[in-house]
């Protein structure tokens, strides 16, 4: 090689590099895909959030690892997950994720929450879309038994917007459900169903703190919260995720927010008949650090609900988290 061509290789490198980096510093939302393993969406270059898409039945191993897709949220410097993975205590709470432990379908009872029951397989996107205020995507799901019947077909939803401050992200979660095949009933109880959050496996369990927008809060036993708040540490570091719930779906819902490792979500029965869809709703505002102000979350659950006029600000309720055992967690230190 010429010493002339060298030093061409090395411009048209440095060339390459300035450009990467320069599209990596735009401003605003961004989509890469891994096909067959995942989503990402990156904010100003940054890892936001990755969708977990792989299906792999190659080994037992393998097939338990992708048995669901599910959205992982990544830390403000987009280095790592804040939510859990297949690892570590309870590995089927899985990040941003759906299920019911009591699926009834055709006589039987399935479960798909911990997947004992059959899988989940995402199939295809029917829509992926980003600019400069957002990123949504749009993942077609099969939930299947273990024979590979089809017991529900599902379209899942997510948009991701930036948050007011001290927010700093909002995730919406919008599902449609449809029985194809026969009625389906959707069974569980509040720590097995429903739509969940669930943070990283190396959560401090006796820093996680719950927020409820009502006084005398009582997650075991009221019903239909607008929104439930979590705050907990990793490595040190404070998170704060607030759940909303949206006032269109079903009524009688009951939110499993006390758990130490954090776990927390929307649980509600439901029976769908032969053909018929369901369409649901949830948002997630993410924070560093602690909980905003019951005002900021009140304001972002009116835009996120639709409302025409400002909500009353709740008085709330800030409880400590209850262990696996239902015991209250020791008190932060």
């Amino acid at each position: 090689m010429t010493r002339s061509s060298a030093m061409w290789l090395v411009v048209a490198a440095a060339q390459l590099a300035l450009s990467a980096a320069v599209l990596a510093a735009q401003p605003g939302f961004t989509l890469e895909e891994k096909p067959g393993e995942w989503l990402d969406v990156l904010v100003d270059g940054r890892l936001a959030a990755r969708y977990m898409l792989a299906h792999d039945t190659s080994t037992p191993a393998r097939r338990v690892e992708t048995n669901k897709p599910y959205l992982h949220v990544f830390d403000a410097e987009g280095k790592a997950p804040i939510t859990n993975g297949p690892a570590g205590l309870y590995p089927h709470h899985r990040g941003i994720f759906i299920g019911w432990t009591r699926i009834g379908f055709q006589g039987k009872s399935y479960d798909f929450w911990g997947m004992g029951g059959g899988e989940m397989v995402h199939r295809e996107f029917t829509e992926k879309k980003a600019d400069a205020d957002q990123a949504t995507f749009t993942s077609r799901v099969e939930w299947l038994d273990k024979s590979g019947q089809l017991v529900l077909e599902e379209l899942r939803t997510m948009t991701l917007r930036r948050a007011p401050p001290p927010g700093r992200l909002l995730i919406d979660f919008t599902t449609t459900l449809k029985a194809p095949n026969g009625d389906v009933l959707l069974d569980g109880d509040p720590e097995h169903g429903g739509t969940q959050y669930r943070p990283a496996n190396e959560v401090a369990a006796a820093e996680t703190l719950y927020v409820f927008p009502r006084e005398d809060a009582n997650a075991h036993a009221d019903l239909d919260y607008p929104w439930v708040g979590e705050t907990y540490t990793l490595a040190g570091k404070r998170y704060s995720v607030v759940h909303m719930n949206h006032p269109d779906n079903p009524k009688g819902t009951r939110y499993s927010a006390y758990r130490d490792y954090g776990r927390f979500g929307a649980f509600f029965k439901r029976e769908l008949k032969s053909g018929e869809t369901l369409t649901l709703r949830y948002g997630h505002l993410i924070a560093e650090g602690e909980m905003p102000a019951a005002e900021v979350i009140q304001k972002c659950w009116d835009e996120f609900a639709g409302v025409s006029s400002p909500s009353r600000v709740p008085k709330i309720t800030v409880k400590p988290a209850e262990g696996a055992s239902g015991a209250k967690a020791a008190p932060k230190k």
